[in-house]
């Protein structure tokens, strides 16, 4: 198990929001950051400090992800043409460890990259164990026969926690999916309010 997984509640902690919307948050018993100074006084953040705050949000909604990672999607969401922000998004979506989150074949985004890792699933018919492989349109993601029995898999599937957004059609009962479009910031449904203008300042500074 690695770190980013077995720290996936202090994330929730020092940003203090039940950042994946999830009952188990101990956020939702103590909304204060870990360590002793987490009580501290609070203080009014500076506009750095409400930047970094929003890339740490974003970044750790997604397993967090490497600094050094994220910074390529932010050079790459410039480089495209339209709203860097939503670009940006749209880039995080299309990762596979997102898709099958989204989809409901896994519970967590940190089971996600694992289940992927030990090659539970395919992309239009070939093994992939790379949780940051790009989704393109019309790709059909399905979890292999042979993991379908799984319990994690099977307690997902029927989880009311989450639902499945639009830009994805999904046969739950078959465990296939295809990812329709890329979404829009309006599209995916966070569970706390995302700011991705702010990371785009925060990177641009």
């Amino acid at each position: 198990m690695t770190k980013r997984i077995q720290s996936k509640h202090k994330i929730d902690r020092r940003l203090k929001l039940n950042l994946w919307g999830r009952p188990k948050s101990p956020v939702n018993r103590r909304d204060y950051g870990p360590g002793q100074h987490g009580q501290g006084r609070r203080r009014k953040p500076s506009d750095y400090g409400i930047q970094l705050m929003a890339k740490q949000k974003l970044k750790g909604y997604y397993g967090n992800i490497g600094e050094k990672q994220f910074r390529r999607y932010y050079a790459e969401s410039v480089q495209r043409k339209g709203d860097t922000g939503e670009n940006l998004i749209e880039v995080l979506e299309r990762r596979l460890d997102a898709v099958i989150y989204r989809m409901k074949f896994v519970p967590t985004v940190f089971a996600a990259r694992q289940f992927i890792s030990h090659g539970h699933i395919r992309v239009n018919g070939k093994k992939v164990n790379i949780p940051s492989y790009r989704v393109k349109d019309g790709d059909v993601v399905d979890v292999k026969e042979g993991s379908r029995e799984l319990p994690m898999v099977l307690d997902a599937v029927v989880s009311p926690e989450r639902e499945i957004p639009e830009y994805l059609d999904v046969d739950l009962p078959k465990m296939k999916g295809t990812f329709v479009r890329g979404p829009g910031l309006s599209d995916v449904p966070y569970p706390v309010h995302m700011e991705p203008n702010l990371v785009i300042e925060f990177y641009s500074r």
